[in-house]
């Protein structure tokens, strides 16, 4: 079993699916700590779900998938950020309809393309082995964006996250950096996509973090642990993926479900 997963490194397609695993890994240890600390993980599978639409429109005018879905993702945090500051009492029935519109307008537009006969099924639960080049300088780019902004604004983000009136207070621009989470959160759903597929991305960017917060002291502690976790769980997806010739996506998810019940049963005994 070593030995045939050895021999499957020297395949181009394995190497940019590992590499891929790595970046989505720690973007999703990043952001998915921000979407659980603020609460927005219905506001980030309202996202994922629009972000289809996105899809739709990148096949039907045959633009690449990521400047679509990207495209769709960010109007729909947008969106969802007007209504989350302003019209909170309304927000479910809003994000219900964003994401049933989007969705729809992605399936008529598929439906509308001309002679694309391509599975969609790979939107749906991810196709990290088919990752090419520029799908990696795109997720290296976000990488490194997230990267930046987290660093140079840790503290404001941090206010914001776990206390938004006394960051308020403290003069900082709780609107804009609230708004600025939910795009990034956008973008990293949009790469996310790409090794799990839209259905199970939320598992994605919840399951490691839970683990990680149990393990950690601070926010920052907590995106490190997420990612590793995130990591380990996506590699092991992936060798289970490549020995059992089963979808990637699934594997991964399933391979963290595995790592949070044993984590759970483990806190168990402690106890």
């Amino acid at each position: 079993m070593l030995e045939t997963l050895l021999d499957a490194l020297s395949y181009e397609f394995i190497q940019n699916a590992l590499l891929a695993g790595l970046l989505v890994s720690f973007a999703s240890g990043i952001i998915g700590s921000l979407i659980v600390v603020n609460r927005m993980v219905f506001l980030a599978g309202g996202i994922a779900h629009t972000s289809y639409g996105g899809i739709g429109l990148a096949i039907y005018f045959g633009l690449p998938i990521f400047f679509g879905a990207s495209l769709f993702a960010c109007a729909a945090a947008l969106l969802m950020a007007f209504i989350t500051l302003h019209q909170r009492d309304k927000i479910d029935i809003f994000i219900g309809l964003i994401w049933s519109i989007g969705m729809a307008i992605g399936i008529i537009l598929v439906d509308l393309s001309p002679g694309y006969n391509v599975d969609l099924m790979s939107y749906l639960f991810g196709s990290i082995l088919a990752v090419s080049d520029e799908d990696l300088s795109y997720m290296g780019g976000l990488l490194g964006l997230i990267t930046i902004i987290v660093t140079l604004f840790y503290r404001q983000i941090l206010a914001v996250s776990y206390d938004s009136e006394y960051a308020s207070l403290r003069g900082i621009n709780v609107k804009l950096f609230y708004t600025l989470i939910l795009l990034l959160s956008a973008l990293t759903i949009v790469v996310a996509i790409k090794v799990v597929g839209l259905i199970l991305v939320i598992a994605l960017l919840t399951i490691p973090i839970y683990i990680a917060e149990k393990l950690s002291n601070s926010l920052g502690v907590m995106m490190i642990v997420s990612g590793l976790l995130s990591t380990i769980f996506t590699l092991f997806g992936l060798a289970i993926s490549y020995l059992y010739d089963i979808t990637s996506g699934a594997s991964i998810i399933i391979v963290s479900a595995i790592g949070l019940i044993g984590f759970l049963s483990l806190e168990k005994l402690k106890k």
